[in-house]
Order: C-alpha cells, then sequence, then structure tokens
C-alpha cells in the first residue's frame, strides 16, 4: 500500500474519531444544563384520578432531584386523546413530558379513526411507573361468590347479565371483553361518563358487576355493598390478600392492567431521555413512593426506555386484537 493510501486512511479514522467525540460531546451538553426551566407533565385526565394521583406523587419527588418544578398540566377529553395529542405536537426539548397509558396509547389507535397522533412513532418513551389491576366486583343481589359461579350463571343466562364500565374504550371494559372472550360468555356493556356515576349505578343495584379500578372500589368491598371475585393482574393485591387473581381461578393467562408511563415528544435527545430515566428510576425507589403507590394498588415497574418501548408496542397489538373482536370503534 502506498505512503498517499495510509495517510488518506489515517485521516479518514482521525476525522470519524473526531466526529464521534464531537457528536458525544453534544449530547452530553445537551443533558448537562438540563433542566433549566419548570418542565410541564401533561396528565390526559382530571384532577383527582388515578392517572392525576400518579402523576404528582411522582412529579413532587422528581422535582428536587433534577432542580426544576414539575407542573402537571391536566388536558383532559376525548378519552385522553387531547392531552396525547397536545403533548405529541409539544417541542421536542425535554420541557414536556407525558403521562401516558393504556387507554391513550393501546386503546385508542384501535377504536378512534382519524387518531391526530401515533402512539409509536410520535412519542420518545422514558419509563413504565407502574401497572395497577383492576378488581371484578359483582352487587350482592347477583347471588355469586366466585368468578366460576359468575361464569356458569352467565353461561346460564347469555346476553343477559349487563357490566358497567367508566366509559367506551375504557380499560374497565376491554377487561370485561377479555374476560367474555376467555369465559366462552355474552354480557351487555352498560357504558358510564366517568367512574364516579359508573360506581353510583353498580353500588345501587342498577348493573351488577364492574371491574373498578382497586383504591375507587376498595372501600365499598370492605363495607360489604359489594362482592369482590378477582383480580385482574399477575398477583393478589395486599389490600385483598384473600381474593384470588382471575387467572388463579380457571381462567389462565388472564391479565388486564392499567399502567402509567412517562414519555416525551418524539425527537427529544437521547441525553435528556437517559437523565429523565435515571431520575425517575431513583423516585419509583423511595420508600414513601412505593408505599403509596401500593396503597393505591400499583405494582411498581421502572426499567429501559426500550423496554417502555416494546412494552407499548405489545399492549397496542393485544388490545388491537380484543378491539378487533368485539367490532368496537369511536368517532
Amino acid at each position: 500500500m502506498s505512503r498517499i493510501w495510509i495517510r488518506l486512511l489515517v485521516a479518514a479514522a482521525l476525522g470519524f474519531v473526531c466526529g464521534v467525540s464531537s457528536a458525544q460531546q453534544a449530547s452530553g451538553q445537551q443533558a448537562s444544563g438540563y433542566p433549566d426551566k419548570p418542565i410541564r407533565l401533561i396528565v390526559p385526565f382530571a384532577p383527582g384520578g388515578g392517572n392525576d394521583t400518579i402523576a404528582r406523587t411522582v412529579g413532587d419527588k422528581l422535582s428536587p432531584l433534577l432542580g426544576q418544578q414539575i407542573v402537571v398540566e391536566n388536558r383532559a377529553g376525548a378519552g385522553g386523546t387531547i392531552g396525547a395529542e397536545l403533548a405529541a405536537k409539544s417541542a421536542p426539548d425535554g420541557y414536556t413530558l407525558f403521562l401516558g397509558g393504556v387507554g391513550s396509547l393501546a386503546i385508542n389507535p384501535s377504536m378512534r379513526k382519524n387518531l391526530k397522533y401515533d402512539p409509536i412513532k410520535d412519542f420518545a418513551p422514558i419509563t413504565l411507573l407502574a401497572k395497577s389491576p383492576l378488581v371484578l366486583v359483582v352487587h350482592p343481589k347477583l347471588h355469586v361468590h366466585t368468578v366460576q359461579e359468575l361464569i356458569a350463571l352467565a353461561k346460564q343466562k347469555p346476553g343477559k347479565i349487563n357490566y358497567a364500565s367508566n366509559g367506551n374504550g375504557s380499560s374497565s371494559q376491554l377487561a370485561a371483553l377479555l374476560f367474555a372472550s376467555m369465559a366462552g360468555v355474552n354480557m351487555v356493556h352498560i357504558p358510564y361518563k366517568g367512574l364516579s356515576p359508573a360506581l353510583t349505578g353498580l353500588i345501587g343495584g342498577e348493573v351488577p358487576m364492574m371491574f373498578s379500578s382497586v383504591v375507587a372500589i376498595l372501600p365499598h368491598i370492605q363495607s360489604g355493598r359489594l362482592i369482590a371475585l378477582g383480580v385482574s393482574g399477575t398477583k393478589r393485591l395486599a389490600a385483598l390478600p384473600k381474593v384470588p387473581t382471575i387467572a388463579e381461578t380457571g381462567l389462565t393467562g388472564y391479565e388486564a392492567n392499567s399502567w402509567y408511563g412517562i414519555l416525551a415528544p418524539a425527537g427529544t435527545p437521547r441525553a435528556i431521555v437517559l437523565k429523565l430515566n435515571a431520575a425517575i428510576d431513583k423516585v419509583l425507589q423511595m420508600p414513601d413512593v412505593r408505599k403509596r403507590l401500593d396503597s393505591e394498588g400499583a405494582e411498581i415497574v421502572g426499567g429501559s426506555p426500550e423496554q417502555f418501548a416494546d412494552y407499548i408496542k405489545q399492549q397496542k397489538q393485544e388490545m388491537g386484537e380484543i378491539v378487533s373482536k368485539a367490532g368496537l370503534s369511536l368517532n
């Protein structure tokens, strides 16, 4: 090889190394000064619910770690799509974050036509905060005390047993649809405009059953006004240790969770995503945070941005199959 070629190869190699070094330095600079102003965390539901509670619990602890205030901004409406669209179209600079979940990222894309955001392409996943199973509860007037008794009754009365949910396309409805599909029963959906009216209808006996969040339903189980038959997650809840998982009762493989994660708009610098991931991981390890989320019936998850991205894709596919099989759609 001639000396000229050797010199050219050496020069090219040095140029490549310098280029990599410059890119790494730029990436580091993007995160080293971040954040230097408050960060808004968009929650696509009204204040007071499970999403809002988790966002504020994490945000309050994240603020001192980052040295800037985390401002929770509730943008409710259209099943979470309004907040999701706002977040997706925000500047990818790390100063807008989004609390995404099963509805906004996995269910809505399958049920809503002309959705103005893509749950995969328009977001940069940061971390999966927690999963929250639902509890299958029935009104005492239904006269069933186990999942198997409910299934037997539903088979005796096809299309005669109603179930409540907090709205079309909600995780409550999807959990019931998956249950009906795996159990081979036909039940009728009665959607309410929110969790509170759904619980009112359930407790008042307008509808005999529902899949509900743990916190909302626990006092009514403890008072005896409702009977808990099963938990939709993979393990029993500390607050309801005697209530089996639905999978334990014979529907092997059944699992339906609400879940919550933090995302940023697509294009947010990788260094910022990793800095946020590391900070949020520290928050999730704090004993008081773990205690608070556990009291909400939530199971802390954490993990890398890549793991969260894979989980979103998996959930989108699974929820899409349920929606397609049931023939559901929302305009």
